[in-house]
């Protein structure tokens, strides 16, 4: 990038929301903006996802964008091959390669009060920016736990989200730590490879029968020809999944016939009876993540497969289960998910009082709708605290906050000059309070589990607790009255000149 160069809007990322913010900010005439991505290409958790068996499981016309429909998905339920080509596709159909930096990881963001902009360091230069657009998201850095013994294992370790296709599984024994969504895909795939394969698993997921099937030519034909036709796949598929929403978030007990189905998917596969007890999960279905398969219960009942409790320690070359089950290794798998509610991107962003949003958020990330953070002025995220989904497509509320970043933008535009709006902390608090308290009576709540949802202190600071519907509405415009607008006064001369101050109210 240019020394000290200047843009008007930095996107932090290239996967679908820092994508999808870039092909928004040219459809609302905005070119004077870059897209800073540490790694070499695009793709986002589907550029460093590429595990054995790694799919999504979202059907595919739901898990696209509504601006950029793709008629020729091969199959309901896409793999991450497909994904991929989807993105570079997006990439390229709207002209977004040349705002790419691409090996440019940020290494700090800095509000400068004086100039209300943002100074950004990157590995490849500095640069500033009005705004911030962070769309890093929540499955970016892997979380690998801290096992006693690890660092002296002697064979291969590695996670799931950055896995060695180098090293060859044949015939080796492998440990698989964790039952989230990336190993029932991962387990199935690598089984008949493995000489003996152990599956360390702390608690058991709910799995559902994966209806997956490849998309007909007569389908896609038909896609292509009437994009009405793929417009209406995609409307039964979006609205069964907001009539689904009522059962998660006010009436968990509904979701009882759910359970016997995921009891049947396995009862097929599970003839042991001692197993299926130890598959069984105790808490009701929905409280973790609802997992789809039709391949993972057959893997599990294989002569070569052993499921034993979570990963207890190491020592030497065994892994030891916290039931004191004990197996010889040769490699172990992490596939324990990622740091979502202690993102590491915050401690990398330095806000208007010179603390980090780690240090802001240290009792729970906190956000306005979803986007902005008070004391980080002109600061965005997108996928921020408490906008995913239990049960339907993240590009939904993706594409909902796109809309609520270009309304910020028109705001700012509006106000003139050198502007920067900071979200009030009463109206953060506000928002908060709202949405936490609609999460009292959710199945991530009453459910009897404990998941990747909750932060440190129990706090569900991750799941929106209502239909996408519901939060398009809520993110469709921005409230002034909810921020402090900041504005940069012009240089003045003689008495009662002074630095750059703060308005008070919000038609300042």
């Amino acid at each position: 990038m240019a020394e000290h160069e200047h843009v008007r809007v930095a996107v932090i990322g290239s996967g679908f929301g820092g994508l999808g913010a870039a092909v928004r900010l040219r459809r609302e005439g905005i070119t004077d903006f870059v897209v800073l991505e540490r790694a070499g290409s695009v793709g986002g958790t589907w550029r460093d996802n590429s595990y054995p068996g790694c799919a999504c499981d979202v059907p595919s016309h739901l898990y696209s964008f509504s601006f950029a429909p793709h008629p020729d998905w091969p199959r309901t339920f896409s793999g991450q091959r497909h994904i991929r080509a989807y993105l570079e596709h997006v990439t390229d159909v709207f002209g977004l390669r040349p705002h790419l930096r691409l090996d440019s990881e940020v290494k700090l963001m800095t509000w400068d009060n004086e100039n209300l902009r943002w100074t950004i360091e990157t590995t490849r230069g500095t640069l500033t920016a009005d705004v911030v657009v962070s769309a890093t998201g929540p499955l970016s850095d892997p979380k690998v736990p801290d096992v006693p013994g690890l660092d002296s294992f002697p064979g291969k370790v590695f996670h799931s989200a950055r896995w060695d296709h180098d090293y060859d599984l044949r015939g080796k024994r492998v440990a698989v730590i964790g039952t989230g969504a990336s190993a029932i895909q991962i387990v199935p795939a690598i089984q008949p490879q493995a000489g003996r394969l152990t599956l360390f698993q702390r608690t058991p997921p709910w799995v559902l029968p994966r209806v997956d099937r490849a998309i007909s030519g007569a389908e896609r034909w038909l896609h292509r020809r009437l994009p009405v036709t793929a417009q209406v796949r995609r409307g039964l598929l979006w609205g069964i999944r907001e009539l689904q929403v009522q059962a998660f978030t006010k009436r968990p007990d509904e979701l009882g016939l759910v359970e016997q189905l995921a009891k049947r998917n396995m009862a097929r596969a599970i003839k042991d009876p001692e197993l299926r007890a130890r598959l069984t999960p105790d808490y009701r279905i929905g409280c973790k993540r609802i997992l789809l398969s039709s391949a993972y219960y057959p893997a599990l009942a294989r002569p070569n497969v052993d499921v034993v409790g979570g990963l207890s320690e190491i020592r030497g070359s065994t892994a030891v289960a916290a039931d004191g089950t004990e197996a010889e290794v040769d490699v172990i798998i992490f596939s324990t998910g990622f740091h979502v509610t202690d993102m590491p991107i915050a401690e990398r962003v330095v806000g208007a009082e010179g603390i980090t949003l780690a240090e802001s958020w240290k009792n729970g990330m906190r956000a306005l709708r979803g986007a902005s953070a008070a004391g980080f002025p002109n600061w965005m995220t997108i996928i921020g605290p408490n906008t995913g989904l239990g049960n339907s497509s993240m590009i939904l509320m993706i594409e909902s906050q796109l809309s609520y970043m270009a309304d910020y933008l028109r705001q700012l535009d509006v106000l003139g000059g050198r502007t920067a709006l900071d979200a009030r902390p009463a109206a953060v608090d506000a928002w908060n309070d709202r949405v936490q308290e609609r999460m009292k009576r959710t199945v991530w709540s009453t459910g009897g589990c404990t998941s990747w949802y909750l932060d440190a202190s129990g706090r569900n600071t991750t799941i929106w607790p209502g239909t996408t519907t519901e939060f398009r509405r809520a993110t469709r415009r921005v409230d002034l009255a909810e921020y402090e607008v900041l504005r940069k006064p012009a240089p003045v001369s003689g008495p009662g000149a002074g630095p750059a101050g703060r308005k008070s109210g919000a038609a300042a």
